[in-house]
């Protein structure tokens, strides 16, 4: 990143273009999407979910080199609080996807990885399918898979584990995220703030950043509506009940204030991602590309030195 040395630089990801799953005939294809992406003036982006892009990295070199993209960081899902230690079945269960991940993300010379941790509750049914607190056994285990984690993907691929705090996990809301960030290795895993999922949690970007600057790694730009969260927390709706009921809101229109994310994470003064995500599975293949496009010029504008290159 030696080119874009002390800048926020601004990219997309699919699930600004409605993409949750690998296949799906409801979400845009594939090559759709590196073309509106490229088309509304992005030039990074993430991998989204496993096999929705091409997997082979020459043949998806080839697909970004022909629009003039580069990879930003893959995904990948871990349920480390079942098991986070080496030869832990709930740790070697996240490990192989998360290796494949990694392989391709560093092939296409992305250097991040956003680590996800599992919903306590079914996204769909709204059934719980485990405690939504945690024991102290098993906050220790996802303390210690993390960290495992973030060596592996160091030693093995040269990427960061960035954490990405999630609705509906047992890492939602800022005691939570601050609770992780004190137990884990600051060199193996720092933040991949999700300024949506964090303000769905009750947590706080702003003092994030100015309480933990050195554990800022990596951005999620998007915004929630409050009366929609509201209503949400007042039905106790799931996640992806949120999502439908509108929760995701094109900037500036929610919370929280993305011109102050911005100037704060600035005033880290080294180069970091900000990278656009506003989830809207399911959605009309035309809708997208001009929010990315509003979206892009809006961000430009909260910031000195906030560019797409």
């Amino acid at each position: 990143m030696s080119d874009i040395e002390n800048k926020l630089i601004i990219g997309t990801a699919p699930d600004s273009w409605g993409v949750w799953f690998a296949d799906d005939p409801k979400q845009t294809p594939w090559n759709r999407f590196l073309d509106e992406v490229a088309e509304a003036g992005y030039k990074w982006i993430e991998l989204g979910p496993y096999g929705y892009l091409p997997n082979d990295p020459s043949r998806l070199a080839d697909e970004l080199k022909a629009r003039d993209l580069q990879v930003s960081a893959g995904t990948v899902f871990t349920a480390f609080h079942r098991g986070g230690h080496p030869g832990d079945a709930g740790f070697e269960e996240a490990w192989e996807p998360a290796r494949r991940v990694a392989e391709l993300t560093a092939a296409m010379g992305g250097k991040h990885i956003v680590v996800i941790p599992a919903m306590w509750r079914d996204d769909v049914t709204g059934q719980a399918v485990e405690n939504e607190v945690l024991t102290a056994e098993q906050w220790d285990s996802l303390f210690k898979g993390h960290d495992e984690l973030g060596r592996r993907l160091q030693e093995q691929f040269g990427l960061q584990q960035q954490f990405h705090s999630h609705a509906d996990s047992h890492v939602q809301g800022q005691a939570d995220i601050e609770r992780l960030l004190e137990n884990t290795d600051p060199e193996l895993l720092t933040l991949c703030l999700d300024t949506g999922h964090a303000e769905y949690g009750g947590a706080s970007s702003v003092d994030l950043i100015r309480k933990y600057p050195e554990r800022i790694g990596y951005l999620h730009l998007k915004q929630i509506d409050p009366d929609v969260l509201a209503k949400v927390r007042a039905e106790n709706l799931t996640w992806a009940a949120a999502n439908i009921a509108g929760v995701m809101v094109e900037p500036p229109a929610g919370l929280p204030d993305l011109r102050e994310v911005i100037e704060a994470v600035e005033g880290l003064d080294r180069p970091i991602f900000g990278i656009v995500e506003q989830d809207m599975y399911p959605v009309a293949f035309d809708v997208p590309l001009p929010i990315a496009k509003r979206t892009r010029k809006y961000l430009l504008s909260c910031g000195s030195r906030t560019r797409v290159a």
